[in-house]
């Protein structure tokens, strides 16, 4: 299991369409991926369970991966995030 956090820049947080294309980027590998805010956890590949976690500006997030391709999965999840809510 490997994991990273990650703090939300995008002034919008993480709305329907940066969700949909991490649930698009999570399904490409084997490995479970999960979004962790808080207490609350969210399978990565479900928009609704993304949506759920009503991540906002400046939320910390964790990227958890856990599975076969766990490293290219987390590492895949974290370029996204930082090109699409992040620092760039």
């Amino acid at each position: 299991m490997v994991s990273r956090s990650f703090v939300v820049t995008e002034p919008l947080g993480l709305h329907l369409r940066p969700a949909g294309k991490l649930c698009e980027v999570s399904l490409k590998y084997q490995s479970r991926v999960q979004m962790k805010k808080g207490d609350y956890m969210a399978n990565a590949k479900s928009v609704l369970g993304i949506l759920a976690a009503r991540v906002q500006h400046g939320d910390e997030i964790e990227i958890i991966c856990d599975g076969a391709d766990e490293e290219e999965a987390l590492s895949a999840v974290i370029e996204f995030m930082q090109e699409s809510l992040g620092d760039q």
